[in-house]
Parts: structure tokens; C-alpha cells; sequence
């Protein structure tokens, strides 16, 4: 918002007491037994299924961008697993020159091969016969440990180029998955600019901050380890599942028994853990929307004395997210064990038929070896693939959160040729202005007034009259459902957002102070560089320059978000000091002497005076006090302006203007 305030506008959800609210006004109650929103109800799971599939396509297309380093994590990928692929079979050879060896020195030197079978089966040693025939051997020889030093050499720089190629793949994919994220952050933070202060009065704000935090998060750290171990695994089953055919087809063909077994319980163990990790990211959401209530409403949870209720609320919902996170845990987790029990039951198969076939002379040693570590390597790329998906259905549970905040209804965009004010005088005018928070509880139904520039115009009314509606739809914050707004003559509407709101100051009584200095803080509502001159101006116009300057670090004493080091009237002198730097043409005042004390508000009311000189203002008010030099006072009730004049006029007229001064003033005395 461009707007130069004296604090953030607030929603409806936060006005005082009475404001005109829609019909969802407490944050602690906002989405509680909601049939609609995103999650339904308190961020909890709606009964529609969650597309799986299409989410995981559509967060795929934030993929696109970085095709090109993911064509190299995946070249990258092939090159490692290729030589990582290669490593068993050569070792394999390793064992065959040590067999060979051994089995050599215990034939009779000198004969040949044939030779030295031909012996062994005319001692009716047909066993070892069969076995010495499977091999190539030199009768009489031992070890061959040229041989073997080149095949451990050759193991050792395969091993080491597939760790290289791996660790580049690794780096490659941290730079997509950051930028990938990076954009999607970069996303949702445009689209929180873009939505309409209605959507914040309908969800909490810790729902809100989950999922622009912990789900994004997730999703990354779900991308990270899918991306680089997914596309290994993928490779790594293809290339060994070759080299298995490639040793023997017959054991290929045994080891493959199991893996439809495998796909089948993953996929039974899959289906029953999705809806428990929804469940268990909107839980996430729901507590961390109470602990950010419960936090921010310390103080007031404490002189109420509700601390046992909110600790009862948050081991209630803490005991929920228990429940749906051990169920998605736990369901999930099966699929480890239950792989490695299939993985085991594929090893003792693959070893007994591998054993009988060595014993028969139709595979050597190596290969049985280089085929059991295959059968490994074969199982475990599916046990990751299985335990991915564990993290892949939390991930995707993450992203359609994010989805559904990305997909949530926008504010109506700024007009393609807007209109512009070249020069804004201040004149205000509703036009026959119609207005209701729901469709279904009218509020405002036919309003007409105008505001002159210069002029002080002061909004009183009964709780719920609609006197911050009033404000609102001034800055649109919300847009009219008939009628118009204009700003010297000119329809607000056909503005953009920010041409009109860089044109209006505002106090609110709810002051909101960001972390930094005095001096920061005061000049966050100006634009352009602010001497010190200016800013001393302000300051001791609106009378912070008489406290800032008891302070140890005066000017530059850094305040936390909350303003703690600063008491809440210090705090509300900030914010009108702040409107008073930005010097707009239009000021609007809501309650923004309320935290002050009688004598500092007798102060800042001069000095209010001042600020509003030449300045089109509107005032609201409780205190009726405090708007009686108002050039015109308008009294609202219901949404509709039922009485309008200057102080002396309405008290004479002894309507409900009258009623109302009555009622603070004489009140006490009766």
C-alpha cells in the first residue's frame, strides 16, 4: 500500500468497537465452522479429494524455467550412475582373478586346463570338475596380482568419477531447486499484495503465515531430495536391471519377481498415509494460527484470565496434529521395513540359485557377487523411490495449500489507461453509494455526501453505523457495490490504488510500529529523501520530540515490532508524527488520539489542527469532544448519514447527535 499512513489500514476484523465489521470479525473465531474458504474450517482438510496428479503437474511448469540445468543434474546423473553401475561388475572380476587363484594352486602344474578337468572327473570328482570348468584358470598358478591391481584401480577412479559427476549433480540442484522456490516465494508475495482485504478478515493470521512459511518451506525441501534422488533412483534401476540381464537372465528374471510385489505394497501403504499428511499440514496451519493469537493477545489473555482456557485449546489442537502426524509418520514408515523384508527374501533367493549355478560351472564367483550386489542396488533405488513418497505426498499436501492461496480471488486490477489528478484539491464525494460486507446484510444503501477541500468533516455514530466502512471504501480497501466515489470529480475507481492512496494520510488507533529506529519509523510514510530539519518539524509539531529526547539513543533508539521500549500513547504520537512528515492532501483520522492522555491529547489536538489546515480530513470519533470545531459533523446510523451540520446546529436540533453528547457528557451526572 502506498497510502501514507500512521499505521497499517486494518481490517475489518480488527476495528474497535463500534466500527462497522463483515460478518466474520474476530481473528480468534475467523474460519471456525466455515463451510467455505480454502481448508474449510479452522484449516482443516475439505471432504474433496486432493488432486495429486495435477498438482504435481502444475508445480512441474515452475520447473520449466530451469530445463536447461535440469537437462545437466540429468546428464550429470546419467555419467555418475553409469560409472557408480560398473563398480560391482568390476569388482567382480577382482574376485574371479582371487578365486582363480586359489582354485589354480591346487591343480597339477604343468597340464592344461581341459587337462585338469579331464582328472578331476576320472576321480569321480564331477562337483569341482564342474566348477573348474566354469572358470579360467592356469593349473599350478597362484595369484595374479598385476591383474588384480589394475581391476582395484580401475574400481577405485570408477568410484571416484561417479562421487565428482554426483557431487556436481548435487550443486546443479540446489541452484534449480532455490530458484524454483525463490520464484514461487516471489509469487506469493505478489499475490498477498493483490488480494482484497476481505480475504485476511476470512482466515487467520497464522493459517496465512503457515503457508507462506512452513509449506513453502516443505515443498522445498521436498523438491530438493525428489528432484536429485528421484531421477538416481530412476537411472540407477535401468542400469543395473541391464547389467543383470546381462549376467544372467535367468537370475535377472528371479530378482524381478518381487518387484511387483513391492509397487503393490507401496502403493496400498501410499493411499491410506495421503489423507493423514493433509490433515497433518492443516493441523500446522490450525496451531499455528492459536499460538500467533494467543501470542499477540498476551497481555489481554492474562487480565481476562483465559491462559488454562488457551493452554486447554492448544493441547487440544496440539493433540491433533499428534494424531494426524504419527498416523502419517507411522502408515508411511511401513513402507521401509516392508521393502527391506522384500529385499531380503530377493537376496536369499538370488543367493541360493546363484550358489547352485557356480557350483554347476554356469556363472563364476564374480558374477554371482557382482549380481547380489546388483540385487542390492536394484532394491534399494526402489525402497528410496517407495520412501519418497512419503515425503512427495507431504511435499504435494504443501503445495496445494499454496495453490489454493495463489488461486484465491483478486482484487479488481487497476484500469489498463487510468484517469489521474494531475493536482489533488481534496474534494470527496459520494455518489448514491451502495455497500454490504455479504450480499445477504445490506449495510450502506444509498449514501451521498461531499467533502470540500479544506474542509474537517467528523464521523460519529452508534457501534456498527459504518463510519470505518466509510474509510474504507475512501481508500478502497473494499470496492462499492453501486454508486461511485469521486476524487476531485474524478471516479476513484478508474485510479489506480496507488495514485489515490499516495494522496491520503492515515491514524488509526491501532498503531503499528515496524522494527528500526525513531527516525525510521517517522519517516516511513514520506517519500523522497526527509532532512533532519523536516523531520525535527514534525516530531515537535506533534510532540515526540519532547519525549524521543529523554530517551538514551534519542532519535536512533531502535524499536521492536510491538514498540515495547515505548509506551502505547509515545506510540500513537509516532504514528500522527509519521502522517504529519508525509503532508498529504487528504488526511483521515480514526480514533487517533485514543491512546493518548487528556493533556497530550489537548496537545496533539493543536497540532492536529494545524496538520489539518488546507487539508480535506475526516475524523472519527467517540469522543465527541474532540470534533466540535469540525466544519461539518455527520452522524451515521445503519449505513445511512441521518443527520449532518456543524456541533452547535446538531445540538440544537436535538436529534441523535444530541443523543449521543447527551449521553458521554451528562451520562455520569445522572
Amino acid at each position: 500500500m502506498s497510502a501514507h499512513t500512521g499505521g497499517p489500514a486494518r481490517s475489518s476484523s480488527e476495528e474497535p468497537v463500534g466500527e462497522v465489521t463483515p460478518p466474520t470479525k474476530s481473528p480468534a473465531r475467523a474460519g471456525r465452522g466455515r463451510p467455505g474458504g480454502p481448508m474449510g474450517g479452522m484449516g482443516m482438510p475439505t471432504e474433496k479429494a486432493m488432486n495429486f496428479t495435477g498438482s504435481l503437474k502444475r508445480f512441474a511448469g515452475y520447473l520449466r524455467i530451469e530445463r536447461m540445468r535440469v537437462v545437466v543434474v540429468t546428464v550429470l546423473a546419467v555419467v555418475s550412475v553409469t560409472l557408480s553401475v560398473l563398480g560391482p561388475k568390476l569388482l567382480g572380476n577382482a574376485t574371479n582373478i582371487i578365486f582363480e587363484g586359489v582354485i589354480g594352486r591346487q591343480l597339477p602344474a604343468g597340464s592344461t586346463q581341459a587337462e585338469a578337468v579331464a582328472g578331476l572327473r576320472a576321480q569321480g570328482n564331477d562337483t569341482f570338475a564342474d566348477l573348474v570348468s566354469g572358470m579360467t584358470v592356469t593349473p599350478g598358478q597362484g595369484l595374479d596380482t598385476t591383474a588384480l591391481r589394475n581391476v582395484l584401480f580401475g574400481v577405485i577412479a570408477v568410484y571416484v568419477g561417479s562421487f565428482l559427476f554426483g557431487w556436481l549433480q548435487g550443486r546443479f540442484t540446489a541452484v534449480v531447486v532455490q530458484n524454483t522456490v525463490l520464484r514461487l516465494r516471489a509469487e506469493v508475495e505478489s499475490k498477498i499484495n493483490r488480494l482484497p482485504l476481505g480475504y485476511f478478515d476470512k482466515q487467520q493470521r497464522g493459517e496465512v503465515l503457515s503457508r507462506v512459511t512452513n509449506d513453502i518451506d516443505n515443498v522445498a525441501q521436498t523438491l530438493q531430495q525428489t528432484l536429485s534422488q528421484l531421477v538416481t533412483s530412476l537411472l540407477t534401476i535401468i542400469g543395473v536391471l541391464a547389467m543383470m540381464f546381462w549376467i544372467s537372465p535367468l537370475l535377472a528374471v528371479v530378482a524381478l519377481i518381487t518387484v511387483p510385489l513391492s509397487v503393490l505394497v507401496t502403493a496400498m501403504i501410499a493411499k491410506r498415509s495421503q489423507p493423514q499428511f493433509i490433515k497433518q499440514w492443516a493441523a500446522t496451519g490450525t496451531i499455528n494460527a492459536h499460538i500467533e493469537e494467543m501470542y499477540s493477545g498476551h497481555a489481554l489473555v492474562k487480565v481476562f484470565g483465559h491462559q488454562q482456557s488457551a493452554i486447554d485449546t492448544f493441547e487440544q489442537e496440539n493433540a491433533g496434529l499428534y494424531e494426524s502426524s504419527f498416523k502419517a509418520q507411522f502408515i508411511s514408515g511401513i513402507i521401509q521395513p516392508a521393502m527391506g523384508f522384500i529385499a531380503n527374501l530377493n537376496y536369499v533367493i538370488v543367493a541360493v540359485v546363484g550358489g547352485l549355478r557356480v557350483a554347476s560351472g554356469t556363472m563364476t564367483l564374480g558374477d554371482v557377487q557382482a549380481f547380489i550386489q546388483y540385487s542390492r542396488q536394484f532394491t534399494q533405488p526402489i525402497t528410496q523411490v517407495a520412501s519418497m513418497m512419503n515425503l512427495l505426498q507431504s511435499g504435494v499436501a504443501s503445495v496445494e495449500r499454496v495453490f489454493d492461496l495463489l488461486d484465491a480471488d483478486e482484487q479488481t486490477p487497476d484500469p489498463a489507461e487510468p484517469a489521474r489528478v494531475e493536482t489533488v484539491q481534496g474534494r470527496v464525494a459520494f455518489e448514491h453509494v451502495k455497500f454490504s460486507y455479504s450480499p445477504d446484510v445490506p449495510l450502506i444503501t444509498d449514501l451521498s455526501i461531499v467533502a470540500e477541500p479544506g474542509q474537517t468533516v467528523a464521523i460519529v455514530g452508534p457501534t456498527g453505523a459504518g463510519k470505518t466502512t466509510l474509510v474504507n471504501l475512501i481508500m478502497r480497501f473494499y470496492e462499492v457495490d453501486g454508486g461511485r466515489i469521486t476524487l476531485d470529480g474524478v471516479d476513484t475507481s478508474t485510479m489506480t490504488r496507488d495514485a489515490l492512496r499516495s494522496s491520503i494520510g492515515m491514524v488509526l488507533q491501532d498503531t503499528w510500529l515496524f522494527k528500526g529506529t525513531i527516525a525510521d519509523n517517522i519517516r516511513y510514510g514520506a517519500t523522497g529523501e526527509v532532512s533532519e530539519e523536516r523531520l525535527l518539524e514534525a516530531a515537535t509539531a506533534t510532540h515526540v520530540d519532547s519525549f524521543v529526547r529523554t530517551l538514551p539513543d534519542g532519535y536512533e533508539t531502535v524499536l521492536d515490532d510491538e514498540g515495547g521500549s515505548v509506551s502505547a500513547g509515545e506510540k500513537q504520537l509516532l504514528t500522527i508524527a509519521r502522517a504529519f512528515l508525509a503532508d498529504p492532501p487528504i488526511l483521515i483520522l480514526d480514533e487517533a488520539t485514543s491512546s493518548v492522555d487528556t493533556r497530550t491529547e489537548v496537545l496533539v489536538q493543536k497540532a492536529m489542527n494545524a496538520l489539518r489546515q488546507g487539508r480535506t480530513s475526516f475524523v472519527i470519533a467517540h469522543r465527541l469532544s474532540t470534533i466540535r470545531d469540525a466544519d461539518v459533523i455527520l452522524v451515521m446510523e445503519d449505513g445511512d448519514i441521518v443527520e449532518q451540520g456543524s456541533h452547535d446546529e446538531l445540538l440544537a436540533s436535538g436529534g441523535a447527535y444530541a443523543r449521543l453528547y447527551q449521553s458521554q457528557f451528562a451520562g455520569a451526572e445522572d
